[in-house]
């Protein structure tokens, strides 16, 4: 069963933030659509630019660049919004642009280096060369998650 697991092809939707590459498993994908400008919410963090509403559904929406660290997202109409659930959680991430769909396998994932662990977790669950672009594959639990400082 194990060996099935491990040679099994995962197939993930990039993106760009920043002249980067990233990835999500498609399987948390649940649509991608155009930028839709956010209604502020009060003391929300500053990745956090605000709520959409999504065919009667208010979903939050995050700056997934300034989320990780990057420069703030153009929030323009190039912009995109990856609508992604997680563990019941529905969250719309605010990118560059979006560029395809790719299957891999485990093999070809490495495990990201360990000076980019923060608080015992890395954002960042693999790296992967695909036509000589390094693209690195997003731990989404960890990104959603709102960080212990700004829950209280």
């Amino acid at each position: 069963m194990s060996t099935t697991e491990t040679t099994k092809q995962r197939e993930l939707l990039t993106f760009k933030l920043s002249d980067q590459e990233y990835a999500l498993d498609i399987m948390t994908v649940r649509e991608i659509r155009g930028w839709t400008r956010a209604t502020p919410m009060p003391l929300a963090p500053s990745f956090m630019p605000g709520v959409i509403n999504l065919r009667g559904t208010v979903l939050p929406i995050m700056d997934l660049a300034e989320r990780l660290g990057l420069p703030k997202c153009d929030q323009d109409d190039r912009s995109v919004i990856v609508v992604v659930q997680n563990e019941g959680s529905t969250i719309g991430l605010l990118v560059d642009a979006v560029s395809d769909i790719v299957t891999l396998d485990p093999k070809d994932m490495q495990t990201p280096p360990e000076s980019a662990v923060q608080n015992g977790r890395n954002v960042i669950a693999a790296i992967t060369l695909l036509d000589n672009r390094m693209i690195r594959v997003l731990d989404l639990p960890y990104v959603i998650a709102l960080p212990e400082s700004d829950a209280a």
